[in-house]
């Protein structure tokens, strides 16, 4: 049986491994995001049905004030709702998509951290 034990990298490691992800992302963003997992920049479609959708809620819950119907004013409520949430993460969404990524820092989280007690504990045996 092979054993297989999980190592850190080494500095120099990790810069080329961060010039490697820039290369890309300069070279072929759509593939990156692919990659990472990251949604492309939504489309404008998408503003114009949550727009459309707030409206018509909007509308809703006015025909149902006028119309003494609670239940197409709670409908009306639902509908726009669920327009302003759209609409909300499609402008957050885009938002994200347009800020240039950003250089690698040093961060010092619990990864980080745990990462140091390993390589102090593994040092001192």
């Amino acid at each position: 049986m092979f054993y297989c034990e999980a190592m850190a990298l080494s500095e120099h490691e990790k810069r080329l491994l961060d010039q490697m992800e820039a290369a890309l992302l300069t070279e072929d963003p759509k593939l990156a995001t692919t990659l990472s997992g990251t949604k492309m920049p939504i489309s404008r479609n998408r503003n114009l049905l949550a727009i459309a959708l707030l409206a018509l809620g909007l509308v809703t819950i006015f025909g149902g004030l006028i119309a003494k119907v609670t239940f197409v004013g709670v409908i009306g409520f639902l509908v726009a709702l669920s327009g302003l949430i759209l609409l909300i993460s499609s402008v957050g969404a885009a938002v994200k998509s347009t800020q240039a990524p950003r250089s690698p820092r040093k961060s010092f989280g619990l990864s980080d951290r745990l990462e140091k007690r390993w390589d102090e504990r593994n040092t001192d045996q």
